[in-house]
């Protein structure tokens, strides 16, 4: 499991990186709220993770219509999480060290709930 939690990383590095972009390109061009940017770069982060996910992460034989709604649910609620962690951390916090707080939480939330329920590895099955 540890091998596929790098993978997930690597994954989310780059589904983060397009996240980032989003949410800064928002709030300093087009003066977005940083709550609202940051939902919108979790969206576009929901695409990008679910294509690299599906075919690197977990290698999914599975048809998108078994684990695109799924997947999609678990991002939901991590996006949930993740504005209410923007809200409250930015008045705290400046908003990029307020959003690395959230994706770090976001993360852990995404891969364990993507593992064993969205792809349904069991624990057996992660050697």
């Amino acid at each position: 499991m540890i091998g596929k939690f790098i993978t997930f990383g690597l994954v989310g590095a780059i589904g983060t990186l397009a996240h980032y972009s989003i949410l800064y390109t928002l709030v300093e061009y087009l003066n977005f709220t940083p709550v609202i940017a940051s939902g919108w770069g979790a969206l576009v982060g929901l695409f990008v993770n679910y294509g690299l996910n599906y075919t690197l992460t977990f290698k999914s034989q599975k048809s998108h219509n078994q684990t695109f709604p799924k997947f999609a649910l678990i991002a939901s609620l991590g996006l949930c999480l993740n504005l209410a962690l923007m809200a409250l951390l930015t008045h705290h916090l400046y908003y990029l060290y307020a959003q690395i707080v959230t994706t770090g939480v976001v993360a852990i939330w995404n891969f364990f709930a993507n593992n064993f329920w969205t792809f349904q590895m069991r624990l057996a099955d992660n050697k």
